[in-house]
Formats: C-alpha cells, structure tokens, sequence
C-alpha cells in the first residue's frame, strides 16, 4: 500500500513526512461495535498510526438517565474482562515502517472533561482509570512515568460546557497535555462559530471551552483531530484525524511529534500543511525581535479553496491557489461510490484502471457504519473494505454502502488516486460490471456520475480531477510587531469539498517588558 506520505519544502520539516492517524476510537472492548481486531484492519486500510480505545471509567457519573448510567458500567466491566486481549491485539498489529499502534483508555470526567490516556507501547495498566480526579490521574501516570513508561492525557470533546464533560481550562496543564483533540464526530472545537458545530445529544459547544479561548487564556496547547467512531472503523472519513510531522514511522517518531507538537488537525483528507515562524515548526515557543518571517505551505487531498493565518485569534492573511496550467497532470483523482436508499445494502466490486499515466500513492477515504449514540445498534458487518494496488496503473477495491442516513451525512466510499499523466490519461472503472472511462481532459471540466442500475440503485462519481495547481498554496509574510507582545499564530486550510485542516500554533514572545 502506498499512502501520500507527504514532505514540505520548509526548513523545519527537513528529514521528517506527514502521517496520518485516528488515536481515538471505539469498539466492542468496552461499548461499540464491532471487534478489536477488525478495527486494527481497518485502520491499516488507509492510516499510518492509530489507537482503538477502550472506556475505563467515570468517576462522576451521574445517576439518570438510567440506561446511559448501566451501559457505561457494563461497557468499563467488559474492558477490565478484556484488558489483556486488548493488549496482545495492540502489540500483535504494530510493525515500524508500516503501522504505528498505542494503547489507550479513555477516562470520563463531568468536571475535568473527558480524557484519553495513551502508552508509548502496546503494553499498559488499567489501573490510572480508577482516579477520582485529574490531580490523582496525573500523579498515577508520574509514577508510571518514573518506572520507564511514558503516558498522554489528551482532552476531547472540548467544546461542551465545563462541568457537562467540556475541557475545563482551569485545571488544564500540557505536563501530560501537549496536544488536545479539537474535531471528530462531535464536531470541531476550534471556536463557537468553526465549521462542523456540536449537534450530538450531549449539546451545543460553549465558547468558554472552545480551543480559541483556551489560548486566549495563556493555554500553550497543539491540536490533533481523531474520530470517537464507535463502530471498529479507526479514520473513518470526515470526521477527524490526527496529522504528525515525524522523522520516523515507529511509535518513538510517531510520540516525540506529538510531544513537540508538531501536529496538525484534519477532518478527512491528508492535507498536508507546514508552518514556519522565523525558522521554527508549528508547536514551538519561540523568543524573537519584532520581526516575524512566517511561511505556511499547503498541499491539498482536492482543490484548496483558502488558507487563513490566523494571529491571536484574528485573521491577518488569506490566500489561494494562483498556479498557471500545467502542460503534464500530477494531481488527484478521485472516485465515489454509495448513495442509494438509506439502509439498503449494496455489495461493490470496483476496477480502476488508469491508462496512459502512474498511480503514485493511494488515499482511501473510507467510512465505518456511523452511529451516533454508542448503545444504539446497527446490522452487519464492521470490516467489510478491501483495496490492493496491482501495479502502477490498476487498483481492485471492495466494499458496502447503505446510503447516506440524512442529506448532510456522507455515508460514500471513495478512494483517491495521486496520479501523473496528461490531458489524454483516461482513467477506466467498472463497478458491479459497469464500465465507466473518461480522459483527465473531461475530468478537469468537472464531474461524471453513473448507476448500477434502476431509479434509486447504488450512484457512482468520478470526480472533478483536481491539479497539483489548484491543491498547492504557499502563504508567506513579514509581520512585524510592537516590543512586549506575546502572539500565537496558527493556519486555518479549507478545501472545495469541505474538508479542513488545523496547525497548531507556534508562540511567539518579544524582548521587552512583560
């Protein structure tokens, strides 16, 4: 398998690559849905690291509803039962140089908001989960910490209130925190007016809680995104990934990233994206004269529509793809497959052929079975995608759809083919024997859609091909600032088909007074 593990031309990038993980996930080890094996196969299809979490404890838990109070005990019973098997499945997937595992927890919190604990291994007590506080979690993992195993408590969710399982910034300290999950199927916790708003039962987002006040607060915190799926399917796509700039695919590399915080948030898409302050890397605290040299470099998985720089919360800077036509294609195209009555099962056997140009990398953006409510239950099967590249020029893809459940959920399956070719490169698809072709040339004017068959049967689009020009951005500025200030500045990436991206800031202190 080859994954758009992506490089960036900015200094502070050198030796390392973009890779892509989902570190916070569910599934039948505690409540969810299916096991923990198929979750680690999945994850394999399309991330290069990942964690499937288990629910620990709620240490607060309220007494009503009743149902929600009885499954979480059942669902923290079922983790402790299976804690070993969780662990030998952890360490049997991780192979450096092909996919990174960690093991994780999850601890619940009414007050201190929700928390996943992780191991730099595959090997890991359950016993933190049993803290009656953060104080008390925090001097658990000092002392796991002091005996060789290194631990993260990484806040999610933090957008609901504080003290309704939102972060609760007062108590937040980046000792074990360096990074903190702003977006998955909750929703994005950036601010109280970012794109994807909290629309699950457990309410709306408060600004006071949002990530935007937190650094508004002094808080020095990076950002990652992971999908809180509860049906085996780690990185299923749209709602969440965590991004690292790691000089190695193996969990040292994959941790010290998160460590530094040199990571990024994404909703879907490998976007690749890479900021520069006066030489140093997103996630770094910087002294520095007045003077700022700032650089952003973007590479989009579909066409950018702008990048935003965004200073102490405020945007000071927007831009937007502006390279000329290329005479050669070296871009993405991509390939959509599901739609259909919603719940109504459609098997698909896919053949991408792409004749007279390269297949260079594969991305597959795959969705789980969605469920929003972790009790609720759904037929079928949880490990029912397959993908495998022939050779440089064809691809065999299987998988299901049931529809999408509501008009604004995407339910599709889709792979995205990086190719290289020309006007004249067609690419070839059949799907449950219909055969689709249309060259780079027709692509670039936008979009073609077929069916396997009647009104309302399984839909098909090969999707507008989108250039290297209309995915790259390169943003630079000289921001030049008063003596004494202390700013942070971060970038915001959006794309045509609504997936974004996240850096964490980079702090930036002045000489001068404090």
């Amino acid at each position: 398998m080859t994954f758009p593990r992506t490089a960036s031309s900015l200094d502070p990038y050198a030796e390392t690559l973009a890779y892509a993980g989902d570190i916070h996930n569910h599934c039948d080890i505690s409540y969810g849905h299916g096991s923990i094996e198929d979750a680690y196969r999945n994850a394999r299809l399309q991330l290069d690291f990942g964690s499937v979490t288990g629910h620990a404890n709620w240490h607060d838990m309220p007494d009503e509803p009743k149902d929600v109070h009885d499954y979480h005990n059942r669902g923290f019973g079922r983790l402790q039962d299976q804690w070993g098997h969780v662990q030998d499945i952890t360490e049997g997937f991780h192979e450096d140089g092909v996919f990174v595992s960690l093991l994780s927890f999850e601890w619940h919190s009414m007050t201190y908001g929700d928390h996943c604990i992780y191991y730099k291994s595959g090997r890991g007590p359950l016993g933190p989960a049993s803290a009656n506080n953060l104080a008390e979690l925090r001097r658990e993992l000092r002392k796991l910490k002091a005996h060789g195993l290194d631990a993260l408590a990484l806040p999610h969710h933090i957008g609901y209130l504080a003290g309704r399982r939102g972060i609760n910034w007062q108590a937040y300290t980046e000792e074990f925190s360096p990074v903190v999950e702003i977006v998955s199927m909750h929703g994005c916790g950036e601010s109280d007016e970012a794109p994807r708003n909290y629309l699950h039962t457990m309410g709306p987002r408060n600004s006071q809680s949002t990530a935007m006040h937190g650094l508004e607060l002094g808080k020095v915190f990076g950002f990652i995104g992971s999908t809180d799926h509860h049906s085996a399917h780690p990185g299923s796509h749209g709602y969440g990934r965590a991004m690292v700039w790691a000089d190695e695919l193996t969990r040292h590399g994959i941790w010290n990233a998160i460590r530094a915080r040199r990571t990024y948030a994404v909703t879907g898409d490998r976007i690749m994206l890479a900021t520069s302050v006066n030489g140093y890397p997103m996630g770094a605290r910087i002294p520095s004269n007045a003077t700022r040299e700032i650089a952003v470099e973007v590479e989009g998985g579909d066409s950018v529509d702008y990048v935003e720089l965004i200073r102490n919360g405020e945007v000071i800077e927007r831009a937007s793809p502006a390279g000329a036509p290329e005479e050669h294609f070296n871009g993405v195209l991509s390939v959509s497959v599901g739609w259909g009555e919603i719940g109504v099962k459609a098997a698909w056997d896919i053949e991408l052929e792409v004749r007279g140009g390269v297949i260079t990398a594969v991305e597959p953006r795959l969705h789980g079975n969605d469920i929003v409510a972790p009790s609720a239950s759904t037929p079928g099967k949880y490990s029912f995608s397959t993908w495998r590249q022939i050779d440089d020029q064809r691809i065999v893809f299987s998988t299901e759809t049931r529809g999408n459940p509501t008009v604004t959920t995407d339910a599709t399956q889709q792979l995205a083919l990086h190719v290289t070719g020309d006007d004249r490169t067609v690419l070839v698809a059949r799907f449950n024997g219909v055969e689709m072709k249309h060259s780079i040339a027709e692509l670039l004017l936008g979009s073609r859609t077929g069916y396997i068959g009647g009104f309302l049967s399984g839909g098909i689009c090969m999707h507008r091909a989108s250039p290297s020009t209309s995915r790259r951005v390169k943003l630079e500025l000289t921001d030049i600032r008063p003596k004494g200030v202390h700013d942070w500045y971060y970038a915001r990436v959006r794309q045509h088909n609504e997936q974004y991206a996240w850096s964490s800031p980079t702090w930036v202190k002045t000489s001068g007074p404090p």
